[in-house]
């Protein structure tokens, strides 16, 4: 927790005058009983209504003052907690944001946004506890246990009893539910990940009818969140009596001891009910500062899981970089190696080729031969374990990273598309977008058509993913978003496996003709999707098996050939002009 403060920082002022306005709460409220046994023991027993008015009229404006202090403590606090849990988040966001690929392989989706929302909820709480109650409840513990020694030492003594008992309770049961709630936590990962996959992937749910296996898996994980919640929750359920129990019998016996104390005239009945509310905060207090320090304990949990993110250091930076123009869009693998974090095995091995600028080069092999993987190395999603990747003759370590990737403009194969109109989605890739080269770029990916076709044309709107569009026209409107962005270098990472060889072939003569200069490199399945490139480069289990023309690699490759005679084979397919999967 200690280590997440510095992020309230912002809201320092707010967080300094809550426990100020605290104190003045205690102070006035201090006194308010005492100003009652005044008027109980003097202007009451001696029918003085002069003083009991008097007195009441300060008891009144005591009450109001604390009234006023409380309030504005609770306004001041609010906004301190509230705007330090936005300000984590922010914070979490931001540095999500600064990760590599890798960094994001370390940690789950769901996880992420477990700790973006309970466990920031969880540190916020605590931060607010801690501003109104850490110096509340202290002081008006200490303040009311003195009062209550000067007026009775007798029946002050109760405490050296019961405080101790009520400490014990909580010193055997605040591990075993700090523990607890450890687990509980991690229970909420599994929680939101079912919930996010079903929903995700709701459409591939119906179609394989898995609503039943889905259910299944969501009771699974919302019964385990369920059983390690009543778990922790049976420490407060069993302590919670047990603290009442003490409380109570402590004052049965202040009651007992002050009663004979009355009998005797020992004690006046005003001092009496002074120090009985003195004994209510005295208790009340201290449960309030033991519940303090067990919420601070229980968000210890909640406050590593926060800093396992901020601390989390991203594989790749440009501390050291300093070239932010990219000349042209030419790329070279000099003896590149690469394999994932944890993985024995290197994906990529001794990878070496030149593509020109202007150029357009095909990639294919078999599924597994890390063909994604070979140019999510060019925009530096991933760094090479060894060797170099240049891209305009310098290696990508040197450029700064919105430079290259501002040059480097990549269609993935999950094509993701966001809430909004389809020209907000296009803006994507240039925000400062005309309307007229919103057209041209959808002309260039054979988009227009489609777009304009629907009622609000580019004022469509796409719904959450782009669940409004089918797949084909989904990665149309991805490439024309590429497009818009006028890079040096598109990659295309089987972005046509949607659309039919008819559409996929007027993609690639929009390409051609509409950004020629533009370094293409295209990943396909398809040989005619490759076909025209000007050189195609064959990966195999992760190496260059052999890069050529179209005609050159039909001539003298056994893979290239064994790939084109199957496909050829079932050339007489459903594919028709026009249409689209």
């Amino acid at each position: 927790m200690f280590k997440l403060l510095k992020h309230a920082k912002k809201y320092a002022p707010y967080a300094i005058l809550c426990p100020m306005l605290m104190v003045g709460e205690v102070v006035l409220e201090l006194m308010i009983p005492l100003v009652m046994a005044d008027i109980v023991d003097e202007g009451l027993a001696n029918g003085d209504m002069e003083l009991i008015l008097r007195l009441g009229v300060k008891m009144l404006l005591l009450a109001l003052g604390s009234l006023f202090c409380g309030s504005m403590a609770a306004r001041l606090g609010a906004v301190a907690g509230m705007g330090f849990g936005s300000t984590i988040r922010k914070e979490l966001l931001d540095k999500i944001q600064t990760f590599s690929f890798s960094n994001i392989d370390r940690f789950s989706t769901a996880s992420l946004i477990t700790r973006m929302t309970t466990d920031v909820n969880t540190v916020q709480n605590t931060f607010l506890m801690m501003i109104r109650m850490l110096f509340r409840a202290p002081i008006m513990f200490v303040a009311a246990l003195v009062i209550c020694i000067i007026k009775s030492r007798e029946i002050s003594s109760v405490f050296l009893f019961s405080l101790p008992l009520i400490v014990i309770i909580v010193a055997i049961g605040g591990p075993i539910a700090l523990k607890r709630f450890k687990k509980m936590l991690k229970m909420f990962d599994g929680f939101n990940a079912s919930i996010q996959e079903n929903f995700t992937n709701i459409r591939v749910v119906k179609a394989f009818v898995r609503s039943d296996y889905e259910k299944d898996k969501f009771k699974k994980a919302n019964d385990d969140l369920l059983n390690a919640s009543i778990s922790a929750e049976k420490i407060m359920i069993w302590g919670q009596p047990l603290l009442m129990l003490v409380m109570y019998g402590t004052i049965l016996a202040i009651v007992y001891i002050a009663a004979k104390a009355i009998s005797a005239e020992m004690l006046q009945i005003g001092d009496f009910s002074a120090v009985f509310t003195y004994i209510m905060q005295i208790l009340m207090n201290f449960l309030m500062i033991i519940m303090l320090v067990a919420q601070f304990f229980m968000s210890e949990a909640s406050a590593k899981r926060i800093l396992e993110v901020l601390g989390e250091e991203p594989d790749i930076n440009d501390d050291a970089a300093s070239v932010n123009i990219v000349k042209d869009g030419s790329v070279e693998f000099k003896n590149v190696t690469f394999k994932y974090n944890g993985s024995a095995a290197p994906v990529l091995s001794d990878v070496s080729f030149k593509i020109e600028s202007g150029e357009t080069v095909g990639i294919i092999g078999a599924t597994g031969s890390a063909k994604s993987t070979l140019v999510q190395l060019i925009p530096r999603l991933y760094d090479v374990t060894e060797g170099e990747v240049l891209v305009g003759g310098v290696n990508v370590k040197d450029y700064k990273m919105n430079a290259l990737r501002e040059q480097v403009s990549m269609v993935l194969q999950k094509n993701v598309l966001f809430s909004g109109t389809i020209a907000e989605n296009l803006r994507w890739g240039n925000k400062e977008a005309t309307d007229e080269e919103l057209v041209k770029a959808c002309e260039i990916a054979d988009a227009r058509a489609f777009v304009e076709s629907f009622p609000d044309g580019y004022e469509t709107d796409l719904g959450q993913g782009g669940v409004n569009v089918s797949g084909g026209q989904k990665q149309r409107l991805c490439i024309a978003r590429a497009i818009l962005k006028k890079p040096k270098i598109l990659i295309l990472d089987d972005s046509t496996s949607a659309v039919d060889t008819y559409t996929d072939s007027k993609i690639r003569e929009g390409l051609k003709n509409g950004i020629p200069d533009t370094t293409k490199i295209i990943i396909a399945q398809r040989i005619s999707s490759v076909s025209e490139c000007d050189k195609i480069i064959i990966l195999e289990n992760g190496t260059v098996n052999d890069m050529g023309t179209h005609d050159e690699l039909l001539a003298r490759n056994e893979i290239y050939q064994d790939i084109y005679y199957s496909q050829q084979k079932g050339s007489d397919d459903f594919d028709l002009e026009g249409g689209e999967l």
